[in-house]
């Protein structure tokens, strides 16, 4: 056993502090970005912004309405095929460079990403996505992807330290996935003890990462757009949202009205609703590390789209950053005791 003695940072521990800046607009500010990834050599230019794939957020719907502003959505795992092919086959001229397929480290999982690929040819990305990005047979996985896909650009995760990120690119992954407990419904951090506070993960994973010319994605924790923000600051390539993202026209999850308001089941992939759901329930040698939560009704997720962008654009001219490129550049973090005035919150 030992203990570390450095402080690990989330996002409610800082704030970025403002600085001079030759910008007279939000609307002078760019937040797209280019990339040219590691092992697949592909290109892609969009905002790096992603809804995660949860079948609550990561849906068909949600890929549509976010690819109109060149956002990614990593779709969820549990569409058939058939369903793939459906939807695709109507899909709009350039969706495939904002849309990932999920998939586990099953065989199962592996001959289902297969069919996709032989009547969708044309799909770019592959998000191989387990809770606990540090296992062997994980890594394993990750080679033989990137032996069967050479082209494909492989989204590996999920870890939270730089080495293993380091072994994810090695192994062939283009973008590691980093974020362990801090999602909204994820309860790993209190049923298993293990986490690492995002921010400080984020900083050491990106320094990893862009050593050997790869990417990394923030998974998790963002609660408002001054978070994502933060993550980008931080040096995240890309930021992946769940909650955010959560209780809107194009999320998936029932819909329940509770004295005459409206609201959406949103849930973890680990918990007992997604299991009961996929796998016949909980099995008997593990917990349930998700929470199931009931989200008010928020409409068209274009509102908030509005919200996360135009917060972040804000956030580009307080510090003086043209592109969002330049953020992190010009990121200076300040420890905090408190975030906001909670006065009327209450």
């Amino acid at each position: 056993m030992r203990i570390e003695h450095d402080i690990k940072l989330g996002f409610k521990d800082v704030m970025i502090r403002p600085k001079r800046s030759t910008l007279k607009s939000r609307s002078q500010v760019t937040l797209e970005r280019n990339f040219t990834f590691l092992n697949s050599t592909a290109n892609w230019k969009g905002v790096p912004i992603m809804a995660a794939n949860m079948d609550t957020v990561g849906t068909f719907e949600m890929a549509l309405e976010l690819s109109k502003l060149k956002l990614f959505t990593a779709i969820h795992k549990h569409y058939s095929v058939e369903e793939w092919n459906s939807f695709l086959s109507d899909a709009p001229n350039g969706l495939e460079d904002f849309i990932a397929i999920s998939t586990g480290t099953g065989n199962e999982d592996s001959n289902k990403l297969k069919a996709v690929f032989e009547s969708n040819p044309q799909l770019k990305f592959i998000c191989i996505d387990v809770a606990n990005g540090y296992s062997e047979h994980f890594v394993n996985f990750v080679q033989q992807t990137r032996k069967l896909y050479p082209d494909k650009v492989i989204i590996a995760g999920n870890v939270v330290t730089g080495e293993m990120v380091e072994q994810l690119l090695l192994s062939g992954a283009d973008i590691v996935k980093v974020g362990i407990g801090p999602g909204s419904v994820c309860t790993t951090r209190v049923k298993t003890g293990v986490g690492y506070p995002q921010l400080s993960a984020i900083i050491e994973c990106a320094d990893a990462a862009h050593g050997l010319g790869g990417q990394i994605i923030s998974d998790g924790g963002c609660a408002t757009p001054g978070d994502v923000a933060k993550a980008f600051g931080a040096g995240a390539d890309f930021v992946m949202l769940g909650g955010m993202f959560s209780g809107h026209t194009q999320s998936g999850g029932k819909v329940i009205t509770r004295n005459g308001k409206q609201y959406k089941q949103f849930y973890g992939m680990s918990s007992s609703t997604a299991m009961d759901k996929y796998v016949g329930g909980v099995a008997e040698y593990r917990a349930s590390e998700g929470k199931t939560v009931e989200v008010p009704y928020k409409g068209d997720v274009k509102n908030t789209l509005q919200d996360i962008l135009g917060g972040l654009r804000s956030t580009c001219t307080y510090v003086g950053a043209e592109r969002l490129k330049e953020l992190t550049k010009r990121t200076t973090f300040i420890r905090v005791a408190e975030q906001e005035n909670q006065v009327y919150n209450k």
